[in-house]
């Protein structure tokens, strides 16, 4: 083994790590000195045979390259008292090529300083974006989901839920509710879901809605709602829940803004598995005020698009408004029924009169199917 190697030399029969040698500069040239095969070699090298250039990560090794009898060779110097010893015995052919090598070489290092000093920079707005823009961020990553996903993961937990409930595939209720979904559905455009709509028997005064068009209606709703205008009105609210992909943005805001960031960048994968950790657990997902909000003012306007008449939502709300006595809307995460109720009275003055259409079943009739007591329809 050389001793006390002070330069890293490679060629075709050296490691491909590099062959630690010992590098003397004479009048005329090198001579290198280097163990191969197990046995220590010496190279003469003429100035005239040499290129000189730059290169290690942080561009302080003065690279020379000559072509021996074994083949090509690299030098790599990295000894400052070497390097100069070589400069000041170098012919003066060679001082150009040095000079010019030291100038890439003080480029590079300022371009890696720039490129290092720009990606941070680059971190911190990324940092403040993730700290102060996380709505946005999850806005961006949801877009980049493929409905297909949203379906996948919204069917999973639709039928997981539908096989321990009693659900109604016939009858006046069913039939209502596909009606009211079709008109509700007709005037969509660029629709890219295919809505699933089931009714369960339950005392419960309740809708919901899943990702990927999956929505569930009790019948407590059905029976407690005075006209088919007051159904209507929640599952306008329901299919925009959908339209505007909360569910997935409460998912998405659940894994957290890392999952998100990895998302936007076109990292999918992970996603999948880690969207199986929600299963049912979608049923708990509650949506957010302004996601409320916008499921609310969205509906009417479909239902108005729809021709069905809006006011039906609002006394829905109205109706409920009775039971939000004593609660503060700050502390839900839902505006209270009162406040949404008096927001939607106000979106439906600012819009034409509308000349609405009836639907072809008697709610009377619909309500008494389900064994609720008759009332009239105001």
């Amino acid at each position: 083994m050389v001793s006390a190697p002070n330069a890293l030399c490679f060629g075709h029969e050296l490691p491909a790590s590099g062959a630690p040698c010992l590098v003397q500069v004479g009048l005329h040239g090198l001579t290198v000195v280097f163990t191969a095969d197990g046995r220590e070699q010496q190279e003469e090298i003429p100035f005239t045979a040499l290129a000189i250039s730059v290169g290690g990560l942080d561009h302080d090794h003065l690279v020379l390259k000559w072509t021996s009898e074994q083949g090509e060779r690299t030098l790599y110097l990295k000894d400052a008292e070497l390097i100069r010893t070589f400069r000041r015995f170098a012919p003066p052919s060679l001082h150009v090529s040095f000079e010019q090598a030291a100038t890439g070489a003080r480029s590079a290092r300022w371009k890696r300083t720039g490129a290092w000093s720009l990606a941070f920079l680059t971190l911190l707005i990324l940092v403040a974006g993730l700290w102060w823009g996380s709505d946005l961020l999850v806005a961006l990553a949801v877009e980049r989901i493929p409905v297909e996903w949203e379906q996948k993961l919204g069917e999973a937990a639709y039928r997981d839920f539908l096989a321990h409930q009693t659900v109604l595939k016939e009858g006046p209720a069913v039939a209502a509710v596909q009606e009211i979904t079709q008109r509700l559905v007709r005037p969509l455009s660029h629709n890219p879901y295919t809505f699933e709509v089931t009714v369960v028997k339950s005392d419960v005064v309740n809708a919901f809605a899943l990702p990927g068009g999956y929505i569930v209606v009790f019948t407590g709703l059905m029976q407690s709602a005075t006209s088919a205008e007051e159904v209507a009105g929640v599952l306008g609210h329901e299919l925009n829940h959908v339209l505007q992909r909360h569910g997935l943005e409460r998912i998405v805001k659940r894994l957290g803004i890392l999952v998100a960031a990895s998302i936007v960048v076109g990292d999918q994968q992970g996603l999948a598995g880690l969207m199986k950790q929600f299963g049912v657990e979608l049923m708990t997902l509650k949506f957010g005020r302004e996601q409320e909000t916008e499921a609310d003012v969205a509906g009417l306007r479909l239902l108005y698009d729809a021709r069905i008449d809006p006011s039906g939502m609002i006394r829905f709300f109205e109706r409920l408004s009775e039971k939000d006595e004593g609660r503060v809307e700050w502390l839900s995460t839902h505006p209270m029924s009162r406040g949404r109720a008096e927001r939607l009275k106000a979106e439906l003055m600012a819009m034409p009169k509308l000349t609405p259409l009836p639907f072809t079943f008697d709610w009377a009739a619909v309500r008494e199917s389900l064994g609720a007591p008759f009332v009239s329809e105001p």
